[in-house]
Protein backbone atom coordinates (compact mmCIF):
# COMPACT_ATOMS: atom_id res chain seq x y z
CA UNK A 1 0.00 0.00 0.00
CA UNK A 2 1.18 3.52 -0.81
CA UNK A 3 -0.35 6.99 -0.55
CA UNK A 4 -0.78 9.47 -3.40
CA UNK A 5 -1.75 13.10 -2.93
CA UNK A 6 -4.18 14.50 -5.51
CA UNK A 7 -5.53 17.97 -4.90
CA UNK A 8 -6.82 18.14 -1.34
CA UNK A 9 -7.15 14.37 -0.95
CA UNK A 10 -4.82 11.49 -0.24
CA UNK A 11 -5.62 8.22 -2.01
CA UNK A 12 -4.41 4.90 -0.64
CA UNK A 13 -3.16 2.83 -3.59
CA UNK A 14 -3.35 -0.92 -3.09
CA UNK A 15 -0.84 -3.30 -4.70
CA UNK A 16 1.06 -0.51 -6.48
CA UNK A 17 3.55 -2.95 -8.02
CA UNK A 18 0.87 -5.05 -9.71
CA UNK A 19 1.66 -5.15 -13.44
CA UNK A 20 -1.27 -4.05 -15.61
CA UNK A 21 0.50 -3.68 -18.98
CA UNK A 22 2.80 -6.72 -19.22
CA UNK A 23 4.54 -5.74 -22.46
CA UNK A 24 5.79 -2.45 -21.04
CA UNK A 25 5.90 -3.69 -17.46
CA UNK A 26 3.69 -0.76 -16.45
CA UNK A 27 2.36 -1.33 -12.97
CA UNK A 28 -0.57 0.20 -11.14
CA UNK A 29 1.74 2.86 -9.67
CA UNK A 30 2.58 4.00 -13.24
CA UNK A 31 -1.10 4.23 -14.18
CA UNK A 32 -1.92 6.14 -11.01
CA UNK A 33 0.94 8.58 -11.57
CA UNK A 34 -0.06 9.08 -15.21
CA UNK A 35 -3.63 10.03 -14.31
CA UNK A 36 -2.48 12.23 -11.44
CA UNK A 37 -0.12 14.12 -13.76
CA UNK A 38 -2.46 14.39 -16.76
CA UNK A 39 -5.46 15.48 -14.65
CA UNK A 40 -5.08 19.21 -15.33
CA UNK A 41 -5.47 18.54 -19.05
CA UNK A 42 -7.99 15.70 -18.83
CA UNK A 43 -10.49 16.86 -16.21
CA UNK A 44 -11.86 19.71 -18.38
CA UNK A 45 -12.97 16.96 -20.81
CA UNK A 46 -14.50 14.69 -18.15
CA UNK A 47 -16.01 17.29 -15.83
CA UNK A 48 -19.80 17.08 -15.45
CA UNK A 49 -20.06 14.11 -17.83
CA UNK A 50 -21.42 10.64 -17.03
CA UNK A 51 -18.56 8.16 -17.13
CA UNK A 52 -18.30 4.46 -17.93
CA UNK A 53 -15.29 2.64 -16.50
CA UNK A 54 -13.40 -0.06 -18.41
CA UNK A 55 -11.67 -2.01 -15.67
CA UNK A 56 -8.86 -4.58 -15.78
CA UNK A 57 -8.31 -5.82 -12.22
CA UNK A 58 -5.68 -8.36 -13.32
CA UNK A 59 -4.15 -6.44 -16.22
CA UNK A 60 -4.97 -6.06 -19.88
CA UNK A 61 -4.27 -9.70 -20.74
CA UNK A 62 -6.68 -11.09 -18.14
CA UNK A 63 -10.02 -9.69 -19.29
CA UNK A 64 -12.09 -6.59 -18.64
CA UNK A 65 -15.47 -5.55 -17.41
CA UNK A 66 -17.44 -2.33 -17.87
CA UNK A 67 -18.88 -0.48 -14.92
CA UNK A 68 -21.60 2.14 -15.35
CA UNK A 69 -23.34 2.01 -11.97
CA UNK A 70 -21.04 3.41 -9.28
CA UNK A 71 -20.17 0.69 -6.73
CA UNK A 72 -21.46 1.12 -3.18
CA UNK A 73 -17.94 1.14 -1.74
CA UNK A 74 -16.80 4.21 -3.70
CA UNK A 75 -16.28 7.14 -1.28
CA UNK A 76 -19.00 9.76 -0.94
CA UNK A 77 -16.71 12.56 -2.14
CA UNK A 78 -16.70 11.14 -5.68
CA UNK A 79 -19.34 13.00 -7.71
CA UNK A 80 -22.13 10.94 -9.21
CA UNK A 81 -25.33 11.48 -11.12
CA UNK A 82 -28.36 9.22 -11.45
CA UNK A 83 -29.60 9.12 -15.03
CA UNK A 84 -32.48 7.34 -16.65
CA UNK A 85 -32.00 4.22 -18.70
CA UNK A 86 -34.40 1.81 -20.31
CA UNK A 87 -36.30 0.13 -17.52
CA UNK A 88 -34.79 2.14 -14.68
CA UNK A 89 -31.82 4.33 -13.84
CA UNK A 90 -28.06 4.15 -13.36
CA UNK A 91 -25.82 6.23 -11.09
CA UNK A 92 -22.69 7.19 -13.03
CA UNK A 93 -19.36 8.40 -11.76
CA UNK A 94 -18.79 12.04 -12.71
CA UNK A 95 -15.06 12.77 -12.76
CA UNK A 96 -14.59 16.38 -11.71
CA UNK A 97 -11.13 16.38 -10.15
CA UNK A 98 -7.68 14.81 -10.05
CA UNK A 99 -8.47 12.83 -6.91
CA UNK A 100 -11.27 11.00 -8.71
CA UNK A 101 -8.93 10.11 -11.58
CA UNK A 102 -6.39 8.71 -9.11
CA UNK A 103 -9.05 6.76 -7.24
CA UNK A 104 -10.34 5.25 -10.49
CA UNK A 105 -6.79 4.30 -11.51
CA UNK A 106 -6.43 2.46 -8.20
CA UNK A 107 -9.59 0.54 -9.17
CA UNK A 108 -7.78 -0.56 -12.37
CA UNK A 109 -10.10 1.58 -14.48
CA UNK A 110 -7.55 1.91 -17.26
CA UNK A 111 -9.83 3.32 -19.97
CA UNK A 112 -12.41 5.99 -19.21
CA UNK A 113 -15.38 6.64 -21.46
CA UNK A 114 -17.56 9.75 -21.20
CA UNK A 115 -20.92 10.86 -22.54
CA UNK A 116 -21.33 13.44 -25.29
CA UNK A 117 -23.48 15.64 -23.06
CA UNK A 118 -23.07 17.20 -19.62
CA UNK A 119 -25.29 16.28 -16.71
CA UNK A 120 -26.99 19.68 -16.42
CA UNK A 121 -28.55 19.18 -19.88
CA UNK A 122 -28.14 15.47 -20.40
CA UNK A 123 -30.39 15.32 -23.49
CA UNK A 124 -28.42 18.01 -25.34
CA UNK A 125 -25.00 16.95 -26.63
CA UNK A 126 -22.20 19.51 -26.71
CA UNK A 127 -20.35 17.68 -29.48
CA UNK A 128 -20.84 15.48 -32.50
CA UNK A 129 -18.28 12.74 -33.10
CA UNK A 130 -17.23 10.62 -36.06
CA UNK A 131 -15.08 7.56 -35.35
CA UNK A 132 -12.95 6.70 -38.37
CA UNK A 133 -12.35 2.97 -38.08
CA UNK A 134 -10.07 1.24 -40.62
CA UNK A 135 -10.71 -2.25 -41.90
CA UNK A 136 -7.01 -2.71 -42.67
CA UNK A 137 -3.70 -1.45 -41.34
CA UNK A 138 -3.62 1.62 -43.58
CA UNK A 139 -3.33 4.75 -41.53
CA UNK A 140 -2.68 6.91 -44.56
CA UNK A 141 -6.27 6.19 -45.59
CA UNK A 142 -7.49 7.12 -42.09
CA UNK A 143 -5.64 10.44 -42.25
CA UNK A 144 -7.21 11.16 -45.64
CA UNK A 145 -10.65 10.26 -44.29
CA UNK A 146 -10.12 12.66 -41.37
CA UNK A 147 -9.40 15.57 -43.71
CA UNK A 148 -12.43 14.73 -45.83
CA UNK A 149 -14.58 14.71 -42.69
CA UNK A 150 -13.02 18.00 -41.62
CA UNK A 151 -13.77 19.56 -45.00
CA UNK A 152 -17.44 18.55 -44.86
CA UNK A 153 -17.93 19.80 -41.31
CA UNK A 154 -16.32 23.13 -42.14
CA UNK A 155 -18.46 23.34 -45.28
CA UNK A 156 -21.61 23.21 -43.14
CA UNK A 157 -20.34 25.69 -40.55
CA UNK A 158 -18.88 23.53 -37.78
CA UNK A 159 -15.36 23.69 -36.30
CA UNK A 160 -13.77 20.21 -36.30
CA UNK A 161 -11.10 18.92 -33.92
CA UNK A 162 -9.29 15.61 -34.02
CA UNK A 163 -7.76 13.10 -31.63
CA UNK A 164 -6.06 9.75 -31.96
CA UNK A 165 -8.26 6.97 -30.67
CA UNK A 166 -5.31 5.22 -29.06
CA UNK A 167 -6.59 2.13 -30.86
CA UNK A 168 -6.73 1.96 -34.66
CA UNK A 169 -8.25 5.17 -35.97
CA UNK A 170 -9.00 8.85 -35.45
CA UNK A 171 -11.95 10.66 -33.91
CA UNK A 172 -13.18 13.86 -35.55
CA UNK A 173 -15.18 15.96 -33.09
CA UNK A 174 -17.07 19.24 -33.54
CA UNK A 175 -18.36 21.18 -30.49
CA UNK A 176 -22.06 22.08 -30.42
CA UNK A 177 -23.90 24.86 -28.59
CA UNK A 178 -26.43 22.46 -26.99
CA UNK A 179 -29.37 24.11 -28.73
CA UNK A 180 -30.38 20.72 -30.19
CA UNK A 181 -31.11 17.42 -28.52
CA UNK A 182 -29.89 13.94 -29.39
CA UNK A 183 -33.06 13.36 -31.41
CA UNK A 184 -31.83 16.02 -33.82
CA UNK A 185 -28.06 15.49 -33.60
CA UNK A 186 -28.13 11.73 -34.19
CA UNK A 187 -29.88 11.86 -37.61
CA UNK A 188 -27.72 14.85 -38.52
CA UNK A 189 -24.58 12.78 -37.83
CA UNK A 190 -26.02 9.84 -39.77
CA UNK A 191 -26.77 11.97 -42.83
CA UNK A 192 -23.35 13.64 -42.71
CA UNK A 193 -21.71 10.20 -42.65
CA UNK A 194 -23.93 9.07 -45.53
CA UNK A 195 -22.92 12.09 -47.58
CA UNK A 196 -19.24 11.40 -46.93
CA UNK A 197 -19.68 7.80 -48.03
CA UNK A 198 -21.54 8.95 -51.14
CA UNK A 199 -18.82 11.46 -52.02
CA UNK A 200 -16.01 8.92 -51.57
CA UNK A 201 -17.57 5.50 -52.21
CA UNK A 202 -14.24 3.85 -52.96
CA UNK A 203 -12.68 4.75 -49.61
CA UNK A 204 -15.45 5.49 -47.08
CA UNK A 205 -18.48 3.52 -45.91
CA UNK A 206 -21.12 3.47 -43.19
CA UNK A 207 -21.32 -0.36 -43.27
CA UNK A 208 -20.51 -1.74 -39.84
CA UNK A 209 -20.09 -5.35 -40.99
CA UNK A 210 -16.46 -5.82 -41.98
CA UNK A 211 -17.28 -8.23 -44.80
CA UNK A 212 -19.27 -5.41 -46.47
CA UNK A 213 -16.64 -2.71 -46.06
CA UNK A 214 -14.31 -4.08 -48.76
CA UNK A 215 -11.29 -2.43 -47.15
CA UNK A 216 -12.93 0.99 -46.78
CA UNK A 217 -12.84 3.23 -43.72
CA UNK A 218 -15.96 3.07 -41.56
CA UNK A 219 -17.38 6.50 -40.74
CA UNK A 220 -19.03 5.49 -37.49
CA UNK A 221 -21.68 8.03 -36.46
CA UNK A 222 -23.62 5.86 -34.03
CA UNK A 223 -22.06 7.17 -30.81
CA UNK A 224 -24.18 10.30 -31.19
CA UNK A 225 -27.06 9.09 -29.03
CA UNK A 226 -28.28 9.34 -25.46
CA UNK A 227 -26.44 6.85 -23.26
CA UNK A 228 -23.58 6.34 -25.71
CA UNK A 229 -19.99 7.23 -24.84
CA UNK A 230 -16.62 7.88 -26.43
CA UNK A 231 -13.16 7.35 -25.00
CA UNK A 232 -12.19 10.45 -23.03
CA UNK A 233 -9.37 12.66 -24.32
CA UNK A 234 -6.08 11.66 -22.62
CA UNK A 235 -7.46 8.29 -21.50
CA UNK A 236 -5.21 5.25 -21.63
CA UNK A 237 -6.21 2.37 -23.88
CA UNK A 238 -5.81 -1.29 -22.94
CA UNK A 239 -3.36 -2.09 -25.70
CA UNK A 240 0.38 -2.84 -25.93
CA UNK A 241 2.61 0.08 -24.88
CA UNK A 242 -0.31 1.77 -23.07
CA UNK A 243 -1.36 4.20 -25.84
CA UNK A 244 -3.40 7.33 -25.15
CA UNK A 245 -6.42 8.89 -26.89
CA UNK A 246 -4.63 12.15 -27.62
CA UNK A 247 -6.05 15.48 -28.84
CA UNK A 248 -3.84 16.60 -31.71
CA UNK A 249 -3.66 19.40 -34.24
CA UNK A 250 -4.62 19.11 -37.88
CA UNK A 251 -0.99 19.80 -38.80
CA UNK A 252 -0.08 16.59 -36.98
CA UNK A 253 -2.57 14.69 -39.12
CA UNK A 254 -0.61 15.90 -42.15
CA UNK A 255 2.45 14.06 -40.82
CA UNK A 256 2.83 10.82 -42.75
CA UNK A 257 4.51 9.18 -39.77
CA UNK A 258 1.49 9.66 -37.48
CA UNK A 259 0.15 6.45 -35.96
CA UNK A 260 -2.89 6.03 -33.70
CA UNK A 261 -0.61 4.80 -30.91
CA UNK A 262 2.06 7.49 -31.23
CA UNK A 263 1.21 8.89 -27.81
CA UNK A 264 1.58 6.58 -24.84
CA UNK A 265 1.86 6.64 -21.08
CA UNK A 266 5.51 7.59 -21.65
CA UNK A 267 5.12 10.74 -23.77
CA UNK A 268 1.50 11.92 -23.48
CA UNK A 269 2.13 14.41 -20.70
CA UNK A 270 5.02 16.02 -22.56
CA UNK A 271 2.87 16.39 -25.66
CA UNK A 272 -0.04 17.83 -23.68
CA UNK A 273 2.25 20.40 -22.07
CA UNK A 274 3.58 21.55 -25.43
CA UNK A 275 0.35 21.49 -27.43
CA UNK A 276 -2.64 23.81 -27.67
CA UNK A 277 -4.47 21.61 -30.19
CA UNK A 278 -7.85 21.76 -28.42
CA UNK A 279 -7.37 25.00 -26.54
CA UNK A 280 -10.66 26.88 -26.27
CA UNK A 281 -12.52 24.16 -28.16
CA UNK A 282 -15.76 24.77 -26.27
CA UNK A 283 -15.80 28.40 -27.45
CA UNK A 284 -15.99 27.06 -31.00
CA UNK A 285 -19.40 25.52 -30.38
CA UNK A 286 -21.87 25.98 -33.21
CA UNK A 287 -25.53 25.26 -33.85
CA UNK A 288 -26.41 21.77 -35.07
CA UNK A 289 -29.66 23.16 -36.49
CA UNK A 290 -27.79 25.61 -38.69
CA UNK A 291 -25.37 22.87 -39.76
CA UNK A 292 -28.37 20.65 -40.51
CA UNK A 293 -29.80 23.22 -42.91
CA UNK A 294 -26.45 23.58 -44.68
CA UNK A 295 -26.12 19.80 -44.88
CA UNK A 296 -29.60 19.47 -46.38
CA UNK A 297 -28.62 21.92 -49.11
CA UNK A 298 -25.57 19.83 -49.98
CA UNK A 299 -27.63 16.64 -50.01
CA UNK A 300 -30.22 18.19 -52.31
CA UNK A 301 -27.49 19.39 -54.66
CA UNK A 302 -25.93 15.93 -54.67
Amino acid sequence: MTSVRAGRRTIEVSRPDKVLFPDGRYAKRDVVEYYRAIARFMVPHTKDRPMTLERFPDGIEAGRFYSKDIPDYFPEWIARRKLRKEGGSVSHVVCNDAATLVYLANQAALTLHVGLSRVDRIDHPDQVIFDLDPSQDDFTAVRTAAFRTKDLLEEIGLVPFVKTSGSKGLHVVAPLDRSCGFDEVRPFARDAARLLAARYPDSLTIEHRKEKRRGRILVDWMRNAYGQTAVAPFSLRARPRAPVAMPISWSEVEDASLRPDRYTIENALEHAEGSNAWKGWRRRARSAARARRALDELISEA
